[in-house]
């Protein structure tokens, strides 16, 4: 129990420690989680003879990650992905091995290594590809997409390989000669002959067509009872009561259906995806996601944990050049195979480059096809030794791979040629600046009120979207004075700065303002500072983007209160007056660059002004709704303020 104890506190306090310091410097969680497994074992020693056991039961991460991918796919997006999923991941499997095994036997390997080691090259790292897409929101890029659909072919890829790993048993590794290949590493070999149950056993010794049959069995059953039984059956632990019972009913739907999968010879990652497509449309769909998600990431930091504890050291500082020559080696053949079938299937250089970079590593099902194959003599202890170590090591600098498509995606931003703006030939009392969806509302309303508009906005996607509805707008940066100068600025009543970047904002109000004093300037804000930013800069009206349509949310709650429609909307308005003419009143003090919460002027201008607003509303309270005056004053105080906070202690909300 206390060697227990100690290795759980090892692991979580190595993970602690690196994990939020790798993130804080750019390199992401699964850097960190493979930086704290290597000071852990290689370096410091902490961690070594446990960690293949550990690995087993980490890997379960990558199935609970599956079922929740699935959980996100409908039916109906898994079947539109069925040409990627054969052409691109087929592609990629076929090539690779074809790529890696020749060239193995180019240098001299015989033909059985090369093919097993080929078919441990194909495959690429569920667990850190989709994690990384997932944090660096690429996921649903098109790019992020294409490596899933490769991914999830490789897991299906992992069967036939395995039925294949005995065909290619070598003569020397069996019988006798078996000794000498002995293992010294608890990681070269991971025993996949455990004991089995009778039912396990049962089931190897049924006949082709008969194993056959009940897989497909299983498969269906699983597909049928997400269907028709989940629901009922979350019904009735739910209406327990017991919140744990939710996460153990998750957990036995995700464990229960690898089981299944695993006792007919089926990848389990493979089939709790299936299972999560099945209930991607089920309304426990939530539910399964809040129970889960805190496993899977406990679980895949542990699994990139022993992925940096088994990395062999050792080996590389003997052979340092041959397994940095054969790592960056098969890097750079996937990534070049995976460029040509990227360029085949017409995706965009961004994506490309995506597509290509993701997939370059080995993957942990490689530990898989090396174990089975050092099991079935198939491969020479060296072999997989070295199999091993370039694996951990391509996994290792797949982090590095993201953060350099980072730098290309920058490059690419800044190389793309700035189109010309549109011809600006309209004049219009009123101008808007940004048509997202702010500025679509104020322009419609403006528009049907008879008042014409020029709109001027950078992005053409939505420019072109706005004149497919017959609504006439100009391409071009808003911000570039020519284009304001050419869109009337100088004729203009007012002009609306609707733009999502607050220092564009800023710098169309600045400059709007030093070239027509007389012109009426309403923009939108984004937060409270962004109003003192405006204020300066010298707008007329400025419109916090989500004030107007919290105030009237807060309205919504005081008629459900026991409010009549128009106390709330008397108490709302006297608030909307009151905030108002507050926020001139901090502007006044507040200091550009300055944090508001080290501004003392303004924290205790803002602590009266507090004041002032509940003094207004309690006012305006008695005066719409004269009972309240017999309520004691705290119970009216909890109506209208149940959160009031010092200034200080949140600066941003306000």
């Amino acid at each position: 129990m206390e060697s227990f104890l100690l290795q759980a506190s090892i692991y979580l306090g190595a993970a602690v420690c690196v994990v939020p310091l790798a993130v804080r410097l750019g390199l992401g969680s699964v850097l960190g989680y493979l930086a704290a497994g290597i000071l852990m074992g290689p370096i410091f020693g902490l961690a070594g003879a446990e960690t293949a056991d550990l690995q087993h039961f980490a890997e379960f991460g990558v199935v609970l990650m599956l079922f929740l991918i699935g959980l996100e796919l409908e039916p109906k997006s898994l079947w539109e992905m069925r040409h990627k999923l054969l052409g691109m991941g087929g592609a990629q499997v076929v090539l690779t091995t074809a790529a890696v095994a020749g060239a193995l036997i180019w240098f001299g390997q015989s033909p059985a290594v090369a093919l097993v080691l080929g078919m441990m090259a194909s495959l690429s790292s569920t667990a850190i590809v989709l994690q990384t897409l997932s944090e660096k929101n690429l996921m649903r890029s098109m790019g992020g997409r294409s490596a899933f659909s490769v991914l999830l072919t490789q897991d299906m890829a992992v069967i036939p390989m395995l039925a294949v790993i005995p065909l290619l048993a070598l003569p020397d590794l069996i019988g006798p000669n078996a000794a000498i290949y002995g293992v010294s590493n608890p990681l070269d070999v991971v025993d996949t002959h455990d004991a089995a149950s009778p039912l396990i056993t049962t089931m190897q010794a049924l006949p082709g067509w008969a194993a056959g049959l009940l897989t497909l069995a299983i498969v269906a059953g699983i597909v049928l009872a997400g269907h028709y039984l989940s629901r009922p059956i979350f019904r009735f632990v739910h209406a327990a009561k017991l919140p744990e019972m939710g996460t153990f009913i998750s957990l036995l739907m995700v464990l229960g259906t690898a089981f299944l999968m695993t006792l007919v010879g089926l990848s389990p990652a493979l089939g709790t995806f299936v299972a999560g497509v099945v209930l991607a449309n089920s309304e426990f769909r939530h539910q399964l996601e809040a129970d889960l998600k805190p496993f899977k990431g406990l679980l895949l930091g542990l699994f990139f944990m022993t992925v940096g504890v088994g990395i062999n050291f050792a080996m590389l500082a003997r052979e340092p050049f041959t397994v940095l020559g054969l790592t960056l080696g098969l890097m750079l053949l996937k990534g070049v195979i995976l460029l040509g079938i990227a360029w085949v299937f017409k995706l965009k250089r961004q994506d490309r480059w995506l597509f290509s970079l993701s997939l370059a590593q080995g993957g942990e099902f490689g530990f898989l096809i090396v174990s089975i194959a050092r099991a079935e003599s198939a491969l020479p202890l060296a072999a997989g030794q070295m199999g091993l170590l370039v694996i951990s090591l391509s996994m290792l600098l797949t982090p590095l791979l993201f953060i350099g498509y980072d730098w290309l995606s920058a490059r690419f931003a800044q190389r793309v040629p700035d189109q010309a703006p549109d011809e600006i030939n309209e004049k219009g009392r009123v101008i808007i600046a940004g048509i997202g969806r702010f500025g679509q509302v104020v322009n419609r309303l403006i528009r049907t009120s008879g008042i014409p508009t020029v709109v001027l906005d950078n992005d053409m996607t939505t420019i072109e979207t706005m004149r497919r509805f017959g609504i006439k707008g100009f391409f071009g940066d808003p911000a570039r004075p020519e284009l304001l100068e050419a869109a009337g600025l100088a004729e203009a009543q007012v002009i609306v700065i609707a733009v999502d970047d607050r220092d564009t904002a800023s710098r169309i109000v600045r400059y709007a303002r030093s070239r027509r004093p007389d012109i009426h300037i309403v923009a939108r804000a984004r937060d409270r500072v962004h109003v003192y930013e405006l204020y300066q800069a010298g707008a007329d009206d400025i419109v916090r983007e989500t004030f107007d349509s919290s105030i009237r949310a807060g309205r919504y709650v005081l008629e459900n209160m026991g409010f009549s429609e128009y106390e709330a909307a008397k108490v709302s308005q006297a608030y909307f007056r009151v905030d108002r003419g507050a926020m001139r009143d901090l502007a006044e003090v507040w200091v550009p660059g300055q944090p508001t919460h080290l501004n003392e002027a303004y924290i205790a201008r803002a602590k009266q002004l507090d004041r002032d607003l509940e003094t207004a509303l309690m006012e305006e309270l008695h005066e719409v709704k004269p009972m309240a005056a017999e309520e004691p004053p705290e119970v009216l105080q909890a109506m209208l303020f149940p959160d009031m906070e010092d200034i200080a202690e949140r600066p941003t909300d306000r």
